[in-house]
């Protein structure tokens, strides 16, 4: 046993506490039984079946209210993984469900036997066409992609608020459409061509001018079956004149019955059942979507009006205009909203009566873009518009950063508002559609219901296209609360279909609580239809049974989850999953939300189960170790809930008094830890790094993997023992070399200046010098205690630091400029909680500027730029994301470089100072993607500006990176 093991006890909740009734069973607690874990990893090998309780526990939730356990989860890696899959479901009479992002708000991406997670080995894009078509695998997400189509000037044309986490297969199979898209841009209408395996097992290019010959010779009953339903639909005019009726509007509850009577082959009619499916028609493997043109002249407004209905009656005068977005947003969403960072805080004082409307024109040209402004302009000056809070404007605005604000706040309806909800409440999010001419009526009725069943909702939704989007918030473990949400269905789900002849989901799509619903809205003859088209290519049901179609009138009561109190920082998560795709472990272990998902499993059970048990045990490495904790989490989050604190106090609870005191006493040591550190690496240049790798792989074996670095043969050599002389006489700004660059070199040690040099040189050629205090050393930002929760040397070197900060400045007269991104953070921001009242006070007082900031801003305007390199790829950290100082980062690459990339897929490296040394695993799994892209192609140069991120893209790319402020250096020094 290694000598400082962490006590997995230490985070056993241990509190006293009433088992929930949806708690996982004692019986799951050794996760996948037998023979069905044997069976599959024997089929699809170890690595892509997940068995353990806690893997099940982690999937058996998502974004919406309801939470089943699966019996195993299989991460298949290609199509004929799935074709073994279903093979082996029908010959074992099993289910199978498909889950990719797991922002499904009806648990859609829930399955109570085999799961099969569609995400991790799914992505990637192709760009046809000069940008006008895009091949798309379906685990790419919505912003991904178009982050991609955005270089040729296009974008998809479904644009659901959680594009920052949604995936593309999950989009088309729900046929989810959002802000712009309505009726005309969704996938439906977008799609030039799937490709999809059928639950028999039989792939189908629709694209492939064989298609349809090759389905024939392959499926004939199916291919039959499929023309004889057409037949039938065709021979009912009245029939078909519902169906066109009720895809007038947005409409996602059920099949797509139009398919039937705009396709005319069975591989067209095929196509267009696939959408909207919801994974119950097979496995959408790649999807070619016809792109829509990127309108970059964009005029926003927000109009506030007194009340819900005076802003509905609104609508259809911007719709005249031709806005191409109408949302509105009521006063419970406004108010909700502030807790996103970029929204107006005196939003949270608006009377709860107040509705918002968000009008959006975008135009291809500035001619465009007047002419729309004129003609809404037109239209204000008839509304009674009402300026409840001094942030409101109630005008048009061009400035970027105001619109993301505003649709910062619109996006954020459901994670903000259900951030908002009382503790331990379930939340559910519907949305409908009705006519846009009476969205005013819908929405009073919507609020007298509302108000009727007792639930304060919030209200908001796609006014342009008469959706409404609302929230209601109960206790799932309470009966009563239960009983009034089933009342409240009953009657909500009446009032659309009888008062508006509305759609009960208008995008996101049927799901688990509509299903039993779906006759009430399409009648008996359209239902039977659509349980016969399942028939026809489901004939065995293997795939998502009761999630589109399900007889129990009930069964939008069954599984619905209860959220246990956890730890504060994380108990406002509604488990969307927006964090998912910024976590750097997303695809080696856990995410933010399972994290939190495992840990409110543990506080449903009663202390000391086995499936507590099993949880912690897996919890220590899967959540706790490998997590960067970086907290781009947070950033993400809308709520900004920030799952990396949470782990780094569960290092902390974790840590014996010894450890603590030991790392205490480093912080105090720090000089002699330093210049010892400094030895070691210049030493290692000189014994190799085989033994260096085996010396310190016996080290952490028998200390503790979590504590003991392991050698990595990227790592540079030793700086230099002295840094460059300077003088604090006639100085602009305090440099303040981090640790790491006093203690590493950089990639050139031999021929290039060192990044202090560098530094020093490019300030003094813009007439700006800078001093570096000679009593540096022994000082850090205390990053390096913080990351692995240790809160007594945390806080030594915390008020250190800030104390010598506070003389080197002067009081603050003179800026404190930190050459590396972590460390500008840690001493701006994370160092805060730990200083003492004096310090507090001093640390007010300071101004803490990154590298970046000081060269782009000061520095950049006075330089002349003597030489430039052709291409560089840069590598953005994710402090520079927190510190928000990424467009600095372009701004001298652009300095300095003819061409320059931030890979599309950029981000954490998890390097995260020593973890990447900690758990390689981390890095590698971080860092793949952007290795892939990076590596396609050659650059001249590969940037960043934090020493230990850029030894972690060296050995994820191979290449070397280094600090842009070193490549401004040269690409600004005279001529010898």
């Amino acid at each position: 046993m290694p000598l400082l093991e962490p006590n997995p006890e230490a985070l056993r909740p241990g509190t006293v506490r009433e088992p929930s009734p949806d708690r996982v069973p004692d019986r799951n607690a050794q996760g996948t039984p037998e023979p069905l874990r044997s069976e599959l990893t024997a089929l699809l090998g170890a690595g892509k079946v997940l068995w353990k309780v806690s893997d099940l526990v982690r999937y058996a939730s998502d974004a919406s209210p309801y939470r089943f356990l699966p019996q195993v989860v299989l991460v298949p890696e290609d199509i004929d993984d799935i074709s073994a899959i279903l093979s082996y479901a029908h010959g074992k009479g099993r289910d199978v469900v498909f889950r990719a992002a797991g922002t499904s708000l009806n648990g859609q991406a829930q399955g109570e036997d085999i799961l099969v997670d569609v995400r991790q080995h799914w992505t990637g894009i192709e760009v046809l066409d000069g940008g006008a078509r895009a091949r798309i695998r379906p685990g790419t997400t919505v912003m991904r992609a178009n982050a991609t189509l955005a270089r040729h000037g296009r974008l998809l044309g479904p644009d659901p608020a959680s594009a920052i986490a949604c995936t593309v297969g999950g989009v088309v199979a729900n046929n989810a459409s959002g802000m712009t898209a309505g009726t005309t841009r969704n996938s439906y209408r977008t799609v030039a061509s799937l490709t999809f395996v059928l639950p028999s097992g039989t792939v189908v290019d629709t694209a492939d001018p064989d298609a349809d010959g090759a389905l024939a010779r392959a499926e004939p009953q199916l291919c039959e079956d499929l023309l004889a339903l057409k037949a039938e639909i065709e021979a009912d005019t009245a029939l078909i004149a519902r169906i066109r009726a009720k895809y007038e509007i947005k409409n996602t509850n059920g099949y797509r019955l139009d398919a039937f009577l705009d396709g005319s082959t069975p591989v067209e009619i095929l196509r267009g059942l696939m959408v909207g499916s919801e994974g119950t028609f097979g496995f959408i493997s790649e999807v070619v979507f016809d792109t829509l043109p990127l309108d970059r002249r964009i005029s926003t407004a927000l109009f506030f009006f007194p009340s819900l209905t005076a802003a509905a009656a609104a609508v259809p005068r911007f719709n005249e205009a031709g806005a191409i977005a109408v949302e509105l947003m009521d006063g419970n969403t406004l108010r909700a909203s502030v807790s996103v960072q970029g929204v107006p805080t005196d939003w949270a004082a608006l009377p709860k009566e107040t509705a918002a409307l968000l009008v959006e024109f975008r135009a291809p040209d500035e001619a465009g873009q007047e002419a729309y402004e004129r003609a809404a302009g037109e239209v204000v000056a008839d509304l009674d518009l009402v300026a409840p809070a001094a942030s409101v404007t109630n005008e048009f605005t061009r400035d970027t950063r105001t619109i993301s604000g505003y649709w910062k706040a619109r996006k954020a309806f459901v994670t903000a508002v259900g951030g908002s909800r009382p503790s331990g409440t379930t939340l559910i999010t519907e949305d409908f559609a009705v006519p846009p001419s009476q969205l005013a009526a819908a929405c009073e009725a919507l609020l007298g219901l509302q108000a009727e069943h007792g639930f304060d909702a919030a209200v908001a939704g796609h006014a342009a296209h008469g959706n409404l989007h609302f929230l209601l918030a109960f206790d799932a473990a309470r009966p009563s609360d239960v009983e009034r949400y089933a009342a409240f269905m009953e009657d909500f789900c009446t009032l659309v279909v009888d008062r508006f002849d509305g759609s009960l989901k208008a995008e996101h799509a049927t799901g688990r609580n509509i299903a039993p619903f779906l006759e009430l809205e399409w009648g008996p003859r359209a239902t039977e239809l659509m349980w016969r088209t399942k028939q026809v290519i489901d004939p065995s049901g293997i795939l998502a049974p009761r999630i589109v179609l399900d007889r129990d009138p009930l069964a939008h009561l069954r599984g619905l989850k209860t959220i246990p109190k956890v730890e504060a920082v994380a108990d406002p998560c509604i488990e969307c999953g927006f964090c998912e795709p910024t976590c750097p472990s997303q695809d080696l272990t856990t995410t933010p939300r399972q994290r939190i998902v495992l840990r409110r499993e543990m506080m449903r059970q009663p202390d000391g189960s086995p499936v507590e048990t099993g949880l912690l045990d897996a919890y220590g490495y899967d959540a706790v170790d490998t997590c960067a904790g970086d907290s781009t989490c947070k950033l993400a989050c809308p709520v900004g809930i920030d799952t990396g604190a949470m782990m780094k106090d569960f290092r902390h609870r974790r840590h014996s008094p010894r450890e603590e005191r030991i790392a205490a006493l480093t912080a105090k040591n720090f000089k002699t830890v330093e210049a010892s550190a400094r030895l070691a690496v210049a030493a290692a240049d000189k014994i190799g790094d085989r033994l260096l790798e085996s010396v310190t792989g016996l080290a952490r074996k028998a200390v503790r993997p979590d504590l003991v670095p392991e050698w990595l043969p990227e790592i540079p050599g030793a700086a230099a023992r002295k840094l460059p002389a300077t003088t604090r006489v006639g100085a602009s700004a305090v440099y303040y070399p981090a640790c790491v660059n006093r203690i590493f070199s950089g990639p050139d040690r031999q021929r290039e200046p060192s990044l202090p040099e560098a530094v020093v040189a490019v300030s003094a050629r813009a007439g700006k010098p800078v001093w570096i205090p000679e009593d540096v050393a022994g000082t850090c930002c205390s990053t390096i205690w913080h990351s692995k929760g240790y809160d007594a040397g945390n806080a030594v070197m915390a008020n250190r630091i800030v104390e010598a900060a506070w003389g080197w400045t002067a009081g603050g007269k003179l800026p404190l400029v930190v050459d590396a991104s972590s460390c500008t953070l840690g001493i701006a921001h994370e160092v805060v909680p730990y200083l003492t009242e004096d310090n507090l006070e001093l640390h007010r007082e300071l101004t803490v500027l990154d590298s970046l900031v000081w060269a782009a801003d000061e520095l950049l305007p006075e330089l002349t730029v003597l030489r430039r390199t052709g291409s560089a790829v840069l590598h953005p950290t994710c402090s520079m994301e927190h510190l928000g100082d990424v467009a600095q980062l372009r701004t001298l690459a652009e300095a300095c470089a003819d061409e320059v990339v931030i890979p599309d897929d950029a981000g954490c490296c998890a390097f995260a100072g020593d973890r990447g040394m900690l758990h390689k695993e981390l890095t590698a799994s971080a860092t793949a993607k952007e290795a892939a892209e990076v590596n396609s192609r050659e650059y001249d140069a590969y940037l960043s500006a934090n020493r230990m991120c850029e030894i972690g893209m060296d050995r994820a790319t191979g290449r070397q990176y280094h600090s842009v402020l070193m490549e401004l250096e040269r690409a600004t020094r005279p001529s010898a």
